[in-house]
């Protein structure tokens, strides 16, 4: 029988994996610097110091774009909250420290070259995104019940990693941007080592508590919400999003979920107990159901399409 154990003592049982994992990260990251993805002679002064305030025309970018930066970079502006529930899920001290220290300056980057790109092209209008930045951040982290806890919140930031990435790779070739797109792929590649170390961590705690990470994980893809949930207009540019490929269920699924459980090995490993073994059941039918999800919502968008281009409606390239 798995005996559960406490969060104090997973923590000092994966410690010397959070510091191999730790510092083969420090060995493959690589310091970029935001002023160097910015197009700083496109930039102009604003209405307030002699200049001419932001209107709809002077962006480049369609509609899908629009609602792809706007989010990715509210998720990002959210950071301070993300900081805190890993604060509070890690420990300070040692190796745990370091990463989380480590973990939130780096994704501070990805905020800042993305307003500054955004200011200076002009692709957003930045009273809209600063209104929308205040009410986000004021709000902090709007997280479901389930949420809490370190198993529960290293599954998550591993499919969360994983699945930002996907979105900034694939907002990157709608803005229709050289600039833009390699800007983008710089972050992507940030969180695709974000999320090997929680992946490793995750990997580890399979191997220490089994059926306790197993729940954990099962419960994070069952109830999973990008971590944008909560933000203004999130359902829009969600679904926005989604129809126009950026990150639609058969990525959450094929590129996110899937990947991720077959690192763990879920469905070939023999170690779990009664517990284990009910959650593993309850993720498969979950992921059975999502198949079939993925497959209505492909066929209602086919249709979208099809009736746009009956009626002549161009979709943004």
């Amino acid at each position: 029988m798995n005996k559960d154990l406490t969060q104090l003592e997973i923590l000092t049982e994966l410690e010397p994996v959070a510091e191999a994992n730790l510092n083969r990260h420090l060995s493959m990251a690589k310091d970029w610097h935001p002023h160097d993805y910015v197009p700083w002679d496109e930039g102009r002064n604003f209405a307030a110091m002699g200049g001419v305030d932001w209107a709809p025309e002077q962006s480049k970018l369609n509609e899908v774009a629009k609602a792809a930066m706007i989010t990715n970079l509210l998720t990002e502006d959210n950071l301070p909250s993300y900081h805190r529930e890993i604060s509070e899920s890690f420990s300070m001290d040692g190796a745990w420290g370091t990463w989380v220290g480590r973990w939130t300056a780096e994704e501070n980057r990805h905020g800042i070259v993305m307003r500054d790109y955004l200011v200076v092209t002009r692709g957003i209008d930045p009273v809209a995104l600063e209104e929308a930045r205040m009410i986000h951040m004021t709000q902090g982290v709007r997280s479901p019940d389930n949420w809490g806890g370190f198993l529960v919140n290293v599954a998550y930031v591993t499919f969360q990693e994983l699945a930002t990435r996907v979105s900034h790779r694939n907002t990157g070739r709608v803005c229709n941007d050289p600039i833009a797109d390699r800007m983008l792929q710089r972050i992507a590649t940030d969180e695709n080592l974000h999320m090997i170390f929680y992946r490793n961590l995750c990997g580890a705690s399979l191997d220490l508590a089994p059926d306790q990470a197993m729940e954990a994980i099962a419960n994070t893809v069952t109830f999973f919400v990008m971590p944008g949930y909560g933000m203004p207009n999130f359902r829009r540019n969600g679904v926005l999003m989604a129809k126009h490929g950026i990150y639609d269920l058969r990525q959450h699924l094929e590129e996110v979920v899937q990947p991720v459980l077959k690192k763990w090995n879920i469905f070939e490993r023999n170690d779990f107990g009664a517990r284990g073994e009910a959650a593993r059941e309850h993720l498969g039918v979950f992921l059975e159901k999502l198949a079939g999800d993925v497959l209505k919502f492909e066929e209602q968008r086919d249709r979208m399409f099809a009736r746009d281009a009956a009626r002549g409606i161009m979709q943004p390239v």
